[in-house]
């Protein structure tokens, strides 16, 4: 039968480190992190958790000297009253992964978050390099990327470090827009339609790409509010579809989120009703839930 991965952009500020007005949400990612470790926990749901390099720091100069960014790029980092350290550094949060019940794996989500596809191999590299070398301190190694903001690029460099995988886009057409799933409400999204499901490969760089299936909050806001009281949370029921495709065939349903999307009693709400549903369905059937390095190693 299939199985369900799960992954996690856990970047907290650093996601918006080239923002100048990050959104509200970003503020409350410590806590979604928390909350998320707790709701894992609770259902013995493991996770690949892709966290980025800088988090592992307790401190630093704010230059880098030994990554050669853009002209600027750590700049605002050195802005404390903008971007203060809580959003910087991880202050135990990365040992609380690895300290969890559940058994979660530790990706990366490079050094400092910016997107591959748009930097010189040279930076791309020093992103890599670091990561490895923080991890390494650490006493594990790094298998799974989740590239930023799901820009891939330099997949060379990601397998001369030793990755094994990274998260490719979905094959889904259009699954991470947040106008398709309110045509749930007319029966004509792709997500009610096709299959949920992907089929991790290895590519030509010897990588497996372990494509996503379904962003778990790319139906927000107005849309969400006004589709809700007539057919109940959208992504709530696609996830549900894609996990019982999983049940019942071959295929890997791989979904994702940040830890800062999890910061309203809604997305709390939606978080929950999906991994109780994985649960039930994880005892009453051969499915199975997976990190992204176990399946490369099946891929393998």
């Amino acid at each position: 039968m299939g199985s369900v991965v799960i992954s996690l952009d856990a970047e907290l500020g650093w996601g918006y480190v080239d923002y100048d007005d990050p959104p509200d949400r970003v503020r409350h990612a410590r806590s979604g992190w928390r909350t998320l470790l707790s709701m894992f926990d609770e259902y013995d749901i493991p996770a690949t958790w892709a966290v980025v390099g800088h988090l592992m720091l307790d401190d630093c100069d704010g230059e880098h000297a030994d990554v050669p960014a853009s002209d600027g790029w750590f700049l605002k980092e050195r802005d404390s009253g903008r971007f203060g350290p809580d959003q910087r550094f991880g202050y135990g949060l990365v040992e609380a992964v690895e300290d969890a019940s559940a058994d979660h794996e530790l990706g990366s989500h490079s050094f400092s978050h910016p997107e591959f596809d748009r930097i010189d191999r040279a930076w791309a590299d020093a992103e890599l390099r670091r990561c490895v070398e923080l991890a390494r301190e650490r006493g594990y190694d790094l298998d799974s990327f989740a590239f930023p903001r799901n820009s891939v690029g330099h997949r060379d460099v990601l397998a001369e470090h030793g990755f094994t995988c990274y998260r490719g886009v979905s094959p889904v057409t259009d699954a991470d827009s947040p106008l398709k799933p309110l045509r749930t409400l007319t029966g004509g999204t792709a997500l009610d339609r096709r299959s949920l499901l992907v089929a991790p490969r290895v590519d030509e760089r010897g990588l497996v790409n372990v494509p996503a299936s379904l962003y778990l909050f790319s139906f927000e806001g107005t849309a969400q509010r006004i589709a809700e009281p007539v057919v109940g949370d959208p992504i709530v029921r696609a996830a549900r579809r894609g996990i019982d495709q999983a049940a019942e065939r071959d295929g890997v349903f791989h979904v994702w989120l940040h830890p800062n999307n999890v910061w309203r009693e809604y997305t709390r709400e939606r978080v929950r009703a999906i991994l109780e549903y994985l649960d039930e369905r994880r005892r009453d059937s051969a499915l199975t839930v997976e990190t992204m390095r176990s399946v490369a190693e099946d891929v393998r």
